[in-house]
């Protein structure tokens, strides 16, 4: 088990940003592939992005690309992500995830591991 801890989000003006971050409670995310999901209300869980365990390969979805960056911290444990130019359809809880295989992948089931999710509210 890797209990995950998603902290950051809040209420911003479209234009704003946010930097959510993501640690585990308990053990390491060094090994981990890590990934950010996103789930607006009465909408399916999308994916957003993903990192591999040494931090040298992401995968954004197209719309967030060029906006939104996902890093490492140093020692891999931390994993965050920078929000820039948001807009109003970016308002979801926005979930942290890890995954024990190495390849970066969009699919929300190939992640074992979830944090309970902070909200992300983007006024227009």
């Amino acid at each position: 088990q890797v209990p995950l801890v998603e902290s950051g989000g809040g209420l911003v003006q479209a234009g704003g940003f946010l930097r959510l971050s993501c640690v585990a409670s308990r053990g390491t995310l060094r090994t981990y592939t890590m990934g950010w999901f996103r789930q607006a209300p009465g909408k399916e869980r999308e994916f957003v992005v993903a990192i591999s365990w040494n931090g040298e390969s992401t995968s954004y979805a197209e719309s967030v690309k060029g906006r939104f960056t996902i890093s490492r911290g140093a020692a891999k444990n931390t994993v965050t992500l920078q929000m820039n130019s948001l807009r109003p359809e970016d308002t979801a809880v926005y979930y942290c995830a890890a995954r024990l295989s190495p390849g970066l992948t969009t699919n929300p089931f190939d992640f074992e591991y979830w944090g309970q999710g902070t909200q992300v509210t983007v006024s227009s």
